[in-house]
């Protein structure tokens, strides 16, 4: 995982994160770069991957800072998954709630239990989501 620099900065171009979104197919929504800035802006907690100026990966907290903190959007670039660059992330992440004494909770696919539950997570209710038109 050399070379690779965490920092809670956001990127000067979030076209960048826009490219990482739609690398991995998440951009269903089609969100803008300035949609992806103001959603990261008004998080509560947002952590940042990047080899020297290359956004590599982010993930994020939603929360009031008191009870729940929801952990989204964490994601890596594919060609640098499996590096340990998500599990650093993650870490932070964790470790930030704790701190601020937040519970972290996350939604995620079934496929995704077990690397979850490797970071002490377990299974607790049915999550739920309700189309809007946009």
């Amino acid at each position: 995982m050399d070379t690779i620099y965490f920092t809670n900065e956001p990127p000067k171009d979030f076209g960048q994160l826009l490219s990482l979104y739609e690398s991995l197919g998440w951009n269903s929504l089609k969100l803008s770069s300035d949609d992806l800035k103001q959603m990261c802006n008004q998080s509560w907690y947002a952590i940042y991957a990047f080899k020297d100026q290359k956004l590599v990966g982010m993930g994020r907290i939603i929360s009031d800072g008191v009870i729940t903190g929801i952990i989204c959007g964490l994601c890596v670039l594919p060609s640098y998954q499996s590096k340990g660059i998500g599990k650093e992330m993650l870490n932070r992440m964790i470790d930030h709630c704790e701190q601020n004494r937040v519970i972290p909770q996350l939604l995620c696919t079934e496929s995704l239990e077990p690397y979850y539950e490797s970071f002490g997570f377990r299974k607790f209710t049915v999550g739920m989501t309700r189309n809007i038109i946009r």
